[in-house]
């Protein structure tokens, strides 16, 4: 009978420290270590694995006379426009957006990241990344909580939802330090260790947008369209400071496919050249010089 009770009481022993087993990494882990509680993850500003604070300049070495001046009316090659698009295109009519008071049409989110611009990226508050351009004077704000919630209304800016996002080599990217690619403009990057992070990346989906302009002689977007972006920065083996910008955006209206972009920022050492200014419709350029 002892021999019973006495096996009886080592099964239920065993059971307890396995019990306590159980539950360890649980207590372990509300307390942290020494027995303090844990510390709550970081704010999205405080764990920020890169710095985009700053001013910067669009250094526009590709699409010049799409980007530089207004193009003339129905001059829209490389844009995935569908036949609906193109149509809607072919009709633009300044004068018309002018009287209406539309003069921002082109200075929405998807067209305005393409102008000569300045931009001044600072943090809003510990969840809210607040980009301004001069041209336009357009203010972008960029959320971090997902529990935000969208505006009621389309804006030009629209409605943007961000998250970092580390990239390590091996995630499909070359190494850097040679050839160009994902190193940074023209091969800008020193080599890094395989496995080690190459950069944080700045990740933005924006809905919610009014419907506007491409560009600036009148390519559409409706306001079912969709905004990726992604903002890395490189250094430059001079020690410039480089804002590197792909953008996907995507249109199920005017648009046969994605319409993807490069698109590149210089930094500048302060806030001496950012001029703020109000939405313009420039004239386009005659067809005869966009030739």
């Amino acid at each position: 009978m002892r021999r019973m009770l006495r096996g009886h009481v080592n099964s239920w022993a065993l059971l307890a420290v396995a019990a306590v087993f159980c539950l360890l990494p649980g207590i372990l882990g509300a307390q942290g270590r020494g027995g303090q509680p844990s510390q709550p993850p970081p704010t999205p500003r405080a764990g920020a694995p890169v710095d985009l604070t700053g001013y910067w300049v669009s250094v526009i070495t590709e699409d010049w006379r799409f980007r530089m001046v207004t193009p003339p009316k129905g001059d829209y090659p490389g844009v995935p426009l569908n036949p609906e698009g193109r149509k809607l295109a072919d009709q633009w009519d300044p004068a018309k957006d002018i009287s209406a008071g539309e003069q921002c049409r082109a200075f929405g989110a998807p067209g305005v990241m393409r102008m000569p611009v300045r931009l001044h990226v600072t943090w809003q508050d510990e969840t809210t990344l607040k980009m301004e351009a001069d041209n336009g004077n357009q203010v972008r704000l960029f959320h971090f909580d997902k529990a935000a919630s969208p505006p009621a209304q389309p804006s030009w800016q629209g409605f943007s939802i961000a998250e970092w996002e580390n990239v390590q080599q091996g995630q499909g990217l070359p190494p850097a330090g040679g050839g160009g690619g994902a190193g940074g403009v023209g091969g800008f990057g020193a080599s890094v260790p395989s496995g080690a992070p190459l950069s944080g990346s700045l990740k933005v989906v924006t809905t919610k947008l009014r419907p506007g302009y491409l560009r600036r002689n009148g390519v559409p977007y409706s306001g079912n369209s969709l905004l990726t972006e992604f903002f890395d920065r490189s250094a430059g083996p001079n020690g410039d400071s480089w804002l590197i910008l792909t953008s996907i955006f995507e249109d199920p209206q005017y648009l046969q496919q994605p319409f993807v972009l490069s698109t590149h920022y210089k930094q500048e050492p302060d806030g001496s050249k950012f001029n703020p200014r109000p939405c313009e419709i420039t004239p386009p350029v005659e067809a005869k010089a966009a030739r």
